[in-house]
């Protein structure tokens, strides 16, 4: 901030005030500071809506009794810091907000000293981690099931084999072939649980190797909608594909994004019933192409929309619905590896909208 030169020293400091309350109250963190007694005397409107407290109400208070924190007894940050000065960055704790509700926080706690060096107070600033314990309670959940449905097929194919091995002269043709069968069918199934880990882990350190080549996204949609078209109808749900431009010929691994629009379908059909439509749908521009697909489902609530890419995030609507939360954020990734972008919309009970697009990176030497 260069402030007037010809300004008096105490607008000067006014200014620099007001400049640093406007930079405070712009922060999208929980910022309080209190006095060396502990009593709260500023208080951010983001401190505001966690706590649920207005800074008229909290200022002039310990902030114990505002914030109601289990480490505000013999482990208060604050009180810590007015001892040794020495900022306490990174620590989880939990408060209580003004309706009583147990918020997970992390907390960072520094000294407020005086231009002198004199201690006057302490500053803390807190994020409500709530969103992100949930993710981890969830992810926890999910490993401990996919380590289940691991160690379920490997003794499904553990006991088959031995039942093989051990009666393998008073076993027909026809059993023998029925448990090779179910052998074969779990190490699929085993193969895919571990391919979906692995395929995701290495997208989000950007290992994947993506085989750029020739392809055509009019041949890859009209190819997964006639696949999925069958199951679809049995379930009394309209496809339609509507391409009426020709797309050209782009640069891209083609794998990988039948496996994006294939994902977005399953979803698509999964989440909606008989009597909807799903439409898949084109559009061209100068630098850019977009693939849309619209259902006509149950949709999304609004407070999971900022979400549903994140891993193991799975959507309340389908508790039911078996998987790990990972497609989703596998589908973003793979769009992105191809310098892409993925943005859904949503509407309760009438449906969504997912909207994949993708640079045109044209394929040169008379393609």
């Amino acid at each position: 901030m260069q402030l007037d030169s010809g300004s008096s020293p105490r607008s000067n400091v006014l200014e620099a005030l007001q400049f640093y309350r406007f930079i405070i109250d712009s922060l999208p963190v929980a910022i309080l500071t209190v006095d060396s007694e502990l009593r709260i005397s500023s208080f951010n409107p983001w401190a505001e809506k966690i706590t649920g407290y207005a800074a008229k109400e909290a200022i002039g208070a310990f902030c114990k009794d505002i914030l109601r924190g289990a480490k505000c007894g013999t482990h208060c940050p604050l009180r810590a810091i007015l001892s040794s000065e020495k900022p306490i960055l990174g620590i989880e704790s939990t408060i209580q907000n003004r309706l009583g509700e147990i918020l997970p926080v992390r907390m960072n706690t520094a000294a407020l000293l005086n231009d002198d060096g004199i201690l006057i107070g302490g500053v803390e600033s807190f994020q409500d981690i709530s969103y992100l314990k949930a993710l981890e309670r969830e992810k926890d959940n999910l490993i401990s099931m996919l380590a289940h449905d691991m160690k379920s097929s490997v003794s499904i194919i553990g006991g088959f084999v031995l039942r093989l091995l051990q009666k393998t002269d008073h076993i027909d043709a026809g059993k023998t072939e029925k448990y090779l069968g179910i052998v074969k069918e779990e190490a699929e199934k085993l193969e895919l649980l571990i391919n979906d880990f692995l395929e995701f882990s290495r997208l989000r350190i950007g290992k994947l190797n993506l085989n750029f080549d020739v392809t055509s996204l009019d041949k890859i949609l009209l190819e997964i909608c006639q696949a999925y078209e069958p199951n679809a109808n049995s379930l009394g749900i309209a496809l339609h594909l509507q391409n009426e431009e020709d797309l050209p010929l782009i640069e891209a691994d083609a794998r990988q994004l039948r496996r994006v629009f294939t994902n977005l379908l399953d979803n698509a059909i999964k989440f909606s019933g008989a009597g909807k439509s799903i439409t898949v749908s084109t559009r061209r521009g100068e630098r850019e192409i977009q693939i849309g697909i619209r259902d006509e489902g149950m949709g999304i609530p609004p407070e999971e929309l900022p979400c549903i890419f994140d891993a193991f995030h799975r959507s309340e609507a389908g508790e039911e619905t078996k998987g790990y939360g990972l497609g989703l954020a596998i589908v973003k990734a793979i769009v992105e590896a191809h310098g892409g972008k993925i943005e859904v919309t949503s509407e309760l009970a009438k449906g969504s909208f997912f909207e994949v697009t993708l640079p045109v990176k044209l394929v040169q030497n008379g393609l």
